[in-house]
């Protein structure tokens, strides 16, 4: 299923988590593994600290490739992650974000929210297992290949997803961890972790997020031959479920399905509910593709799969209107909530925006998520907003100029105009030295 938005995303046919969080399609390849990237690694006086996070390391497989975790460590994610190599496109502002594990802090609006789900799920069926650490670095294999993603699809772009090697990246969505898990023998499951994607800057998007998938294979299937069959009595027992959940979270509400499109699933369905006055897309599902479980060594198996936003469903049910604060260490946010509780969010500050304006000429294969990603390792996330506001093509030079609007705005404190300055002004450089743009 294909959305437009101003700017481009590849998540929602791709992973099914990502449905709810409201991405769209990616325009054209510039950079792949390999080739050249722009050189945005370079740490900056605002990037936050560095310093190792704790974080359990994982077991390997049989193939070395580390999967679960277990004895608690200290990983230095900075030297983990980023490499000096053109494979590699993780910028130190990344990094910092890997580990902090939002979606198993107490009191959190995110873990509080995944609690809730889980709480239905294993209360319904204790078979449910709950997965919450799973190491986020992955292969393209796991990422792509096993849930029949297409070598071309834009998703595995270097200005998509963020590539430590050819062979590893940032997951960039839970589904990732799907083939590994039933190989495992794990048949019903809810996988919940932080995911990564280079992406547009604006009140509702950032660079990493976190999903949950839920996968189960019926037991009452094993063995049906007659799809039309299977496939039936997978998708009632998914509805089932989810619309069970869905009431479970929000209370009774009036929902709709609607026919989609994902590489792992077909059927494919996402569901919409009535809330506040509006419908708005909780997640999307499916009967999860046969080729996937013939892979998994479960040929006479089916069953379902589903995933879900968690920053979506929190900025909806806890009125928190800017997805940079689940990510503040700020009391005065933190304290709000409760674990168990559903309580809405009350600002304790808006500080003013300071709006700075950045025109120029648009180099061959211009993408804007490597802008995005730029602005966000110059600034961090004192940027709100970066929004495309004038267009304009030139037929005689053959060229395009686009001109942004930078709002600069603070969570926790006013800026000055000086401050704002040096962060432009750095802003202009690394874009005319890293993405050969053309200053106007």
């Amino acid at each position: 299923m294909h959305r437009s938005s101003r700017t481009a995303c590849a998540l929602v046919s791709i992973s099914l988590a990502a449905t709810a969080h409201g991405f769209a399609l990616s325009p054209a390849l510039r950079f792949a593994p390999g080739m050249a990237a722009p050189a945005l690694k370079q740490s900056s006086a605002r990037a936050l600290s560095l310093a190792p996070r704790k974080f359990a390391m994982p077991r390997c497989n049989r193939n070395g490739l580390r999967l679960l975790m277990s004895t608690p460590t200290e990983v230095d994610w900075a030297k983990e992650l980023i490499k000096d190599s053109d494979e590699n496109n993780v910028t130190p502002y990344i990094a910092n974000l890997v580990g902090r594990d939002l979606h198993l802090k107490k009191n959190h609006p995110l873990n509080i929210i995944k609690t809730k789900i889980e709480k239905y799920f294993t209360d319904r069926d204790s078979e449910f297992q709950p997965k919450d650490s799973l190491y986020p670095i992955v292969t393209p294999k796991q990422c792509f290949d096993d849930l029949l993603i297409p070598e071309d699809h834009q998703s595995r772009r270097f200005s998509d997803t963020y590539y430590i090697s050819k062979e590893k990246l940032l997951r960039t969505h839970t589904s990732a961890h799907q083939t590994e898990l039933l190989k495992q023998g794990v048949t019903k499951f809810l996988c919940t972790g932080d995911v990564y994607r280079r992406d547009e800057i604006d009140s509702s998007h950032y660079p990493a997020f976190h999903q949950m998938e839920g996968v189960k294979i019926l037991k009452e299937c094993e063995g049906v031959e007659d799809r039309e069959k299977w496939v039936e009595m997978c998708s009632t027992d998914l509805k089932d479920h989810l619309e069970g959940m869905v009431d479970a979270i929000f209370g009774p509400v009036e929902k709709r399905w609607v026919e989609a499109y994902f590489p792992f699933t077909d059927p494919s369905f996402e569901l919409e509910i009535f809330y506040q006055g509006d419908w708005l897309e909780v997640l999307g599902c499916g009967v999860i593709q046969q080729p996937i479980l013939d892979g998994c060594d479960m040929k006479t198996q089916h069953g379902w799969a589903f995933g879900l936003g968690l920053e979506r469903l929190a900025m909806v049910l806890f009125d928190i209107p800017d997805i940079r604060l689940f990510w503040t260490d700020d009391e005065r946010f933190i304290s709000q909530f409760k674990d168990g509780e559903i309580t809405k969010f009350e600002p304790y500050s808006k500080y003013p925006a300071c709006y700075k304006d950045i025109a120029f000429w648009l180099p061959e294969g211009w993408e804007e998520n490597n802008f995005a990603e730029l602005v966000r390792n110059v600034a961090g996330d004192i940027v709100e907003s970066v929004e495309l506001v004038d267009k304009f093509d030139n037929p005689k030079k053959g060229k395009t100029s686009h001109c942004y609007r930078i709002n600069y705005r603070a969570m926790d404190r006013s800026l000055t105009n000086e401050e704002v300055d040096k962060l432009q002004m750095e802003v202009r450089d690394k874009a005319a030295a890293d993405l050969s743009v053309e200053l106007r």
